[in-house]
């Protein structure tokens, strides 16, 4: 496989493919047509250098990538929304009274706090305060930051579990598979077209289901060796060292993603099997969205040229 830089997300009936600060979102309207949005976003790292230093970029990407996939998701959802839903409160007009043009900013920025907060408690949060029970009946530090981690792990599978009972969801996880099989019809030299997609791998290294569960077994190995028996400043601890966990997982997650050999192929396993969760096999229509969303801001072909040698294209 050969790096290629872009990366994407699955929104509602769509896929958003990412190059550098220019993305594009497609999505499959109610009429059959595909629409398209593309845009440019610099990250935070753009704008102060000290952001892209090692183990601290990370975090920084995390929230960029947050804010993409916020305007993207608001873009896929513009087709689908009903006209009752459509009609504005009156608590709607009041915030744009108050705020202005800047009401759809706010409410992201919002959104995405409210989202990050609910994700400390029932990640971090939540699984200490069930493994500190067993403090009634093992002493041992170390077990209980183990089963802690566990507990983690088995939140966030029975969370995708449940999620994927929901039609639209599987839908999502769907175009999830498509994204991650046009990206790898790419690394892997073939052209990029419907049927070379339909048969590409849904695991893909980069991916953020990956980033997450490497997240969560860096906390174990993290919270073992930084012991704080108090129960409250535990709890700050799970807080203030997320942005640790987090720098040190993306720089995992880079490595693995621009190299292939037999202990970055082993260490990516367990997060690779995780995408067998969240992502499913695709339809055609599915992959053809995601081949416009790839061809908005990438040249493939100039990409297989350099890269495999491709004189046909």
């Amino acid at each position: 496989m050969k790096y290629s830089g872009i990366g994407g997300q699955a929104v509602i009936e769509g896929i958003m493919m990412k190059n550098a600060d220019t993305y594009a979102t497609a999505v499959r309207k109610p009429d059959g047509t595909i629409a398209v949005e593309k845009d440019t976003y610099e990250g935070f790292a753009k704008k102060c250098k000290v952001l892209k230093i090692p183990f601290v970029r990370g975090i920084f990407v995390f929230i960029d990538s947050m804010v993409v996939g916020s305007r993207s998701l608001r873009f896929s959802a513009s087709f689908f929304e009903d006209d009752e839903d459509s009609k504005e409160s009156k608590f709607e007009a009041f915030l744009k009274k108050i705020f202005g043009e800047k009401i759809d900013n706010m409410i992201m920025t919002l959104s995405m706090i409210f989202s990050f907060a609910v994700a400390i408690g029932v990640f971090m949060l939540l699984p200490m305060a069930l493994s500190n029970i067993l403090k009634l009946y093992i002493s041992d530090y170390y077990i209980i930051a183990i089963v802690e981690g566990f507990i983690r792990v088995a939140i966030f599978i029975g969370y995708i579990l449940l999620i994927s009972l929901v039609p639209d969801i599987k839908r999502t996880f769907m175009y999830h598979g498509a994204e991650h099989k046009c990206i790898n019809c790419l690394e892997n030299g073939l052209e990029l077209n419907v049927e070379n997609v339909l048969k590409s791998s849904r695991e893909h290294k980069r991916c953020g289901t990956s980033f997450i569960f490497i997240v969560m077994i860096i906390s174990i190995l993290c919270f073992m060796v930084i012991r704080v028996d108090n129960i409250w400043l535990r709890a700050v601890s799970r807080i203030v060292l997320v942005p640790v966990i987090a720098g040190v997982s993306y720089e995992f997650l880079s490595l693995a993603g621009k190299y292939d050999n037999f202990l970055v192929n082993i260490l990516s396993k367990p997060g690779l099997m995780m995408q067998g969760l969240t992502t499913k096999e695709p339809t055609k229509d599915m992959a053809e969205v995601a081949i416009v969303a790839v061809e908005e801001v990438f040249d493939w072909r100039e990409y297989l040229r350099e890269n495999f040698s491709r004189s046909d294209l």
